[in-house]
């Protein structure tokens, strides 16, 4: 069921946790150790943590609102509905959302009558369910309606104790950011770029820190040009330029300069020798900056417009409260429209291959006797392949061919029209049986059953040279079958084909179509054609 055919390799045993670094374009991920520096990649990086604290501010909140009612109103189903209001209606309004410059009193109209909501909610609601509960759980007792005043005293302790938890949360990450602002980089029209990353860094304790401008040399150039003939034409006492409200003096002795960065190459090592986790778009920016961005997005970045037009251009309408670093509205761009991988997906790899690896158990045993019978010993073979976010793992297959040497094995591109291979393997690789111990990678998370066919570390290097989008195939877990393998793409075929039609399985994946592509596999396989 392999997307090619490859030949065995020397190379033993690889390390489980190594990176592949010699690529230009496959990179670790984020949480890689320093052994793993120079690389990194994956969807940008996890936002949970940074929601945890008002989030938990919230249920303390609650739960201390509804445990200090008077006994006659303390009730298990008002303190159920209570936290399932308040949670839900703070979802709603975004209240759980990473903001760049977090702050209470932006917050505290949207939070103080989602809390009175919740607690009315709650009163009218919890005399119903406690009396649908009641028949099945004898020790609950009656909810007894609360007074105006008692529901009015518990909302406002509620909301204070909201309030304040959010606060102290809002200061320590506002303390932490002033002391190590997080490095961004800006990306935009050359000069407008600059001006933006010169007014961050007169605000330090706006929370951020740009380390580099994104553009072309072209724009930086023009815009040195216009401020160079803009200081010319300025008088040497109190002109435009030239006297002590000239600001181009002083705007340049406030922003020390910042390295533009154009090409790929740059971005990356930009990203990574800063340690780059959010990326500043300026609005209105042209189209050749959307690729810089996707680029920016695989490499870990969150992504965040940031208008710098002023109050002369209306701003547009939006539900979302409105954000602001140093003055400049700003709002988080996420990736919306291209879902990620589930916990669904892991749980389909581990009953499938689970229940494939006890049904197969004699049939594996039978093709291992006959190999070992046939082909002596060494039946299994292990070999490096590239995984999701630039991991080694060692995959595993039926050995039906021996190399001449290690170098052989790393680099030869095999196809399965193999003249040395003897009858028996030359079945067991059109049959697909070859593969078979590959379900103990997807079973251990090396690999899955859906998703782009994994590479060796020598090919990974060729290909992401030739072919700029392979390294983004990467983004998601390889797999023994994809889209690509049931559109006849294995073995000897295009590559350019194989990336454009695996990174389009990446940008629509869901649970339903890796059950079609698997339903789709069985087909190729019983009509012998593989997958």
């Amino acid at each position: 069921m392999s997307a090619e055919r490859t030949v065995t390799s020397a190379s033993g045993h690889p390390r489980q946790d190594e990176r592949h670094r010699t690529g230009p374009l496959v990179v670790a991920p984020r949480g890689a150790p320093a052994g793993g520096a120079g690389r990194r990649g994956g969807p940008p990086v996890h936002r949970g943590h940074r929601a945890l604290a008002p989030l938990t501010a919230d249920v303390f909140a609650a739960v201390t609102a509804a445990l200090l009612l008077p006994d006659p109103y303390r009730s298990p189903a008002l303190l159920a509905l209570l936290l399932a209001g308040v949670l839900a209606l703070n979802t709603q309004g975004r209240l759980y959302e990473d903001t760049l410059a977090p702050s209470l009193l932006d917050e505290l109209p949207a939070l103080a009558w989602r809390i009175a909501l919740a607690w009315c909610a709650a009163a009218v609601l919890a005399p119903a369910l406690t009396s649908a509960l009641a028949p099945g759980l004898p020790l609950m007792t009656p909810f007894t309606p609360m007074p105006p005043a008692t529901l009015l005293t518990a909302a406002a302790l509620h909301g204070v104790l909201g309030a304040g938890g959010r606060a102290l949360a809002h200061w320590h990450r506002r303390a932490a950011a002033a002391r190590r602002p997080r490095p961004v980089l800006v990306l935009g029209h050359g000069g407008q770029a600059r001006s933006v990353a010169a007014a961050l860094l007169r605000r330090p304790r706006c929370g951020v820190r740009p380390v580099g401008v994104v553009g072309d040399s072209g724009d930086d150039e023009a815009a040195e040009n216009a401020e160079n003939g803009f200081e010319r034409g300025a008088g040497p006492g109190g002109g435009p330029g030239g006297g002590p409200g000239g600001g181009p003096e002083q705007h340049r002795d406030a922003a020390p300069e910042l390295p533009l960065l154009s090409s790929e190459d740059e971005l990356h090592r930009a990203v990574i020798q800063n340690d780059v986790r959010a990326v500043l778009l300026l609005s209105g920016r042209a189209p050749a900056d959307d690729a810089r961005a996707a680029a920016l997005r695989s490499l870990g970045c969150e992504l965040w417009e940031v208008d710098p037009r002023g109050p002369a251009v209306p701003a547009p309408r939006d539900r979302a409260r409105p954000l602001f670093v140093a003055g400049f509205r700003c709002r988080p761009l996420v990736a919306a429209d291209r879902p990620r991988p589930s916990a669904g997906k892991r749980a389909l790899d581990v009953a499938v291959s689970g229940t494939l690896l006890l049904l197969t158990g004699p049939l594996l045993l039978a093709c291992a006797l006959v190999l070992r019978a046939t082909e002596g010993p060494g039946v299994v073979f292990r070999q490096e392949r590239v995984g999701k976010d630039g991991r080694l793992f060692t995959l595993l297959k039926f050995r039906t061919h021996r190399p001449a040497d290690p170098q052989e094995s790393a680099t030869r591109w095999s196809v399965a029209d193999e003249h040395r291979m003897s009858p028996f393997c030359r079945f067991l690789r059109g049959t697909s049986l070859d593969e078979l111990p590959q379900l103990w990678n997807v079973l251990r998370g090396d690999m899955s059953l859906v998703g782009p066919r994994p590479e060796r570390p020598f090919f990974v290097d060729r290909f992401s040279l030739r072919h700029p989008q392979y390294a983004y195939r990467h983004r998601m877990p390889t797999g023994i079958t994809g889209l690509a393998q049931i559109h006849g793409l294995r073995g000897d075929t295009s590559i350019e084909d194989r990336c454009r039609y695996d990174n389009a399985y990446i940008d629509s994946w869901s649970l339903w179509q890796d059950l079609c592509i698997l339903l789709r596999t069985v087909g190729c396989l019983l009509r012998r054609t593989g997958s």
